[in-house]
């Protein structure tokens, strides 16, 4: 049972405080009474077939999976069908037993804007917020990680995750159906906290710097990733209703407010590592993910704003010691 492992792996990490809440808050994230389509996703896991993997591969672009043979034109076409019961995914890209999931987002392209600025990870116990199906953490584990630990509310990236470690069989890394609320107040036990496209989604940004901070070892190193607009330190973006086309983005701030933000907290050694527009090569349509993307919250007249007018998407990110 993954469960299991995880608790152990917890044990071993020094996180023994958060083992009194995870089976309650699991079982709830996993509730097939709340989320409807969990009977269908856990089906689909159960028809994945046993394949043998002789290679996975965590540190290319697409995390892969390999095995000692080939798969028949029957065989993939199976394989294929069965993966695609968990559209739409979102992170990535994977390459199951070649098998390509052209997912939303190139998550490769972020991860390589982050990788080169951030502590080495070895042997390193990690948080990521918001991690989606686990794309990143997959690629932390490759950069030597001991131990990461993933959170996202969506049951369906939970299922991802675990198709995907069905073929890469056991690692140190978990995908759990939690937000950061889950998480116990002031655990102070993670070596490095990464929180990446979550911020602009909370009605409460210093709340969650505040939380992620708190999720960290004294020294331990926060990466926050988020849309940015223009302007100084006191300019920010509160959408009046929707900013591309969705209802839960909150606050959209400057760099400049973002890391006066990260000051007030009390973070430590703060800066501003990287700036890019998000662009549709990045953010996508695929046959992996087939509703809209970029392209369709972007004025058709105008790419460089929305469709409510606002500036289009730009993210930066920030890295910052705890103290």
């Amino acid at each position: 049972m993954i469960e299991d492992e995880l608790f152990v792996a917890l044990q071993d990490a020094g996180l023994d405080a958060w083992l009194h809440y995870l089976p309650s808050q699991i079982e709830k994230g996993l509730n097939t009474e709340r989320y409807g389509d969990l009977p269908k996703w856990l089906k689909a896991l159960d028809a994945l077939p046993a394949i043998t993997s002789a290679q996975v591969d965590l540190n290319s672009n697409a995390i892969s999976v390999k095995s000692q043979h080939e798969l028949s034109d029957e065989e993939k076409l199976k394989l294929r069908d069965t993966l695609k019961q968990f559209m739409p995914w979102r992170k990535g890209p994977y390459n199951i037993h070649g098998i390509h999931i052209d997912t939303e987002w190139r998550s490769d392209w972020k991860w390589n804007r982050v990788q080169k600025h951030i502590k080495p990870l070895k042997d390193k116990v990690v948080l990521d917020v918001g991690c989606g199906n686990g794309y990143h953490g997959w690629r932390m584990l490759g950069e030597g990680a001991k131990l990461v630990i993933g959170i996202d509310p969506s049951p369906l990236f939970v299922m991802q995750y675990r198709a995907i470690r069905h073929f890469a069989g056991k690692h140190p890394l978990y995908v759990l159906p939690l937000g950061i609320e889950a998480v116990p107040e002031k655990m102070r036990a993670f070596d490095t906290v990464f929180s990446m496209g979550v911020f602009y989604h909370r009605r409460s940004p210093i709340e969650h710097i505040i939380q992620l901070r708190d999720c960290l070892k004294p020294g331990g190193e926060l990466v926050l990733e988020t849309l940015v607009i223009d302007g100084d330190a006191q300019q920010v973006l509160l959408p009046e209703d929707r900013y591309g086309k969705m209802r839960n983005v909150w606050f959209i701030p400057s760099c400049e407010a973002v890391m006066l933000w990260m000051r007030r907290c009390g973070l430590k050694d703060i800066s501003l590592v990287d700036v890019s527009p998000t662009t549709t090569d990045e953010q996508r349509r695929t046959e992996w993910m087939q509703y809209e993307s970029l392209s369709d919250y972007l004025d058709p007249d105008d790419q460089q704003k929305t469709v409510e007018g606002y500036p289009a998407p730009k993210r930066a990110i920030f890295t910052a010691t705890a103290p």
